[in-house]
């Protein structure tokens, strides 16, 4: 009896994961859900980490992941999580959307500048940029794309 279970509860979740792949491959081009993209997609992600300083907190830990996508602007994604050190639980934000790239970063010609919310108003934008003697170093850069002159980090490091 307990083998008739055991083959009856396989078969139920091999028929599940069939239809799924069946029902995914459905809803088309544009959600492209299919495994081998997928894998290829996540594989495409940097992620940047640290500690920046805050006025009013011991510190905001800052985690920017940047997603590759399939190498058109379209594909270009990121994700902001920013906690407040120190303050309520609830200080977390999350930010998502599109970025672009700028090549250049003060006077190193071959450095990057990634500017985060690139099809938002101005004032939603955020720029981050390294330059091409250490793309593991990415750097919170002013409204005018230069690194902040600080004694403070304003800096994220990759983690791999």
């Amino acid at each position: 009896m307990k083998k008739l279970v055991l083959l009856l509860v396989v078969t139920f979740l091999s028929l599940s994961c069939n239809s799924n792949k069946k029902e995914e491959n459905i809803q088309g081009p544009l959600e492209n859900v299919d495994n081998e993209s997928t894998e290829s997609v996540v594989g495409q992600v940097m992620v940047y980490e640290g500690v920046l300083p805050c006025a009013d907190c011991e510190g905001i830990e800052t985690i920017l992941k940047i997603y590759q996508g399939d190498g058109t602007i379209e594909g270009h994604t990121f994700e902001l999580t920013s906690i407040y050190k120190g303050k309520e639980p609830n200080n977390k934000f999350v930010v998502t959307g599109n970025y672009n790239l700028e090549r250049g970063l003060e006077k190193d010609p071959d450095g990057t500048i990634y500017i985060l919310n690139y099809d938002k108003p101005e004032a939603n934008q955020v720029f981050y940029g390294y330059s091409s003697k250490d793309p593991d170093t990415i750097y919170l850069l002013n409204n005018k794309r230069e690194r902040i002159k600080s004694k403070l980090k304003y800096f994220l490091t990759l983690n791999e």
